[in-house]
């Protein structure tokens, strides 16, 4: 794979781009603003929000009045089915034309199951990093299976950014959710279908996201660095939305569907493992990422996210997050069941050492990648093109 820059050239190599277009409003105190927003959709309103999230949709809905005719006040993470086909029914009995999602990507993700079904538009007021207020992607859990996809009919139509409405969430979980975005980032530099302006932005993402969680979580009420964290989390979900995803996205959403594990802090354990496994076959691509990131080069990115994670306690183990030993034959043969856009090819051995790394949490070296040499492949024979997520 090439990077879109025509490497010591001074052309550029040949590209799409496509990218969809959201309503942003950024600041802080926006949150005031929601009602208004939400009125330019149109149509009653169903309210989505997290338990952690009572005290802002309490806020929102005193503002909405009588056009909010429905509350939903329950989340859960990966969208388990039964739940999403009843918030769709709900909906649907209601006859509401906009849904307003305040939390984090569990509730983005309730709303955009009642998106893919019925004919309503997606208002999101992000709580977390986790960029899927930015996306066109779609998840649900089903009998212990994560199914994804890509549809236009659920990505937001506006987003409210407000950064004050992150002071409160836990350091730790901004720290897993911060490596969540910065994950979304570091994929949109390798994928097929990148080209140079999802590139730029997935490059100041990393660097908006490696200056300010560290502040963040030394500092919770910084608000300074909560914003700047928040418009990071922004771009790279933006980046996620307008790219393929490869081998890290698939390994996550295999894992927390399947296992249950929480969704930034299994990002957080994997990205550092898939980085270093990806670096040889993808170096010019992560560059720019190495450098945002403050890693002397492409190879010592995975290294380098890994002291990030480690510095602000995010995970870096999954069997620290509940993976047991015996998982990893399942996972590596779900992953491989799937067509897979990813910069190095992907077999079973490769795999499993880059998993059995990433469930005791083991740093990679930051001058070889690990398994590189005895698992060689070259880089995966992809179509640009979009994949299914």
């Amino acid at each position: 794979m090439r990077s879109a820059f025509g490497a010591g050239e001074l052309g550029i190599d040949p590209f799409v781009h496509e990218m969809p277009g959201v309503r942003v409003v950024f600041g802080a105190g926006r949150i005031d603003q929601v009602a208004a927003e939400a009125a330019r959709l149109g149509g009653t309103v169903l309210l989505i929000a997290g338990r952690r999230q009572v005290r802002e949709a309490d806020r929102v809905a005193t503002e909405f009045g009588l056009r909010c005719v429905g509350r939903i006040n329950e989340v859960t993470e990966h969208v388990p089915a039964e739940l999403a086909q009843q918030t769709v029914d709900l909906a649907g009995d209601l006859g509401v034309g906009t849904v307003v999602c305040v939390g984090g990507g569990s509730a983005v993700g309730l709303a955009k199951a009642v998106a893919l079904q019925l004919e309503v538009a997606i208002l999101a007021v992000p709580t977390t990093y986790a960029g899927s207020e930015q996306t066109p992607i779609w998840g649900r859990t089903e009998a212990g299976r994560k199914i994804t996809g890509r549809d236009a009919r659920v990505l937001p139509r506006t987003v409210v950014y407000d950064p004050a409405l992150t002071v409160d969430l836990p350091a730790g979980l901004s720290a897993a959710s911060g490596m969540n975005a910065i994950a979304h980032a570091v994929e949109a530099a390798y994928a097929p279908d990148a080209s140079p302006v999802t590139a730029l932005l997935a490059a100041e993402a990393i660097g908006a996201l490696s200056a300010a969680l560290p502040v963040v979580v030394r500092e919770p009420a910084n608000l300074a660095a909560r914003g700047r964290a928040l418009y990071g989390a922004w771009l790279a979900g933006t980046v996620l939305g307008a790219t393929s995803m490869g081998l890290h996205h698939r390994l996550a959403h295999v894992i927390g569907g399947s296992y249950r594990l929480p969704h930034a802090g299994t990002h957080s354990a994997l990205l550092p493992q898939v980085v270093a496994f990806n670096a040889p076959a993808a170096a010019a691509e992560l560059s720019a990422a190495a450098r945002a990131a403050g890693a002397p080069g492409p190879v010592q990115l995975g290294a380098a996210l890994f002291d990030l994670a480690t510095a602000m306690g995010a995970p870096t183990s999954l069997s620290g997050l509940g993976l047991p030993d015996t998982a990893v034959d399942d996972v590596v043969d779900q992953v491989l069941a799937a067509r897979i856009a990813n910069p190095r090819a992907v077999d079973a051995a490769g795999l499993e050492a880059l998993l059995r790394d990433a469930l005791v949490g083991r740093r990679p070296d930051a001058c070889a990648t690990p398994g590189f040499g005895a698992h060689p492949g070259p880089p995966a024979e992809q179509p640009a093109r979009r994949v299914p997520a």
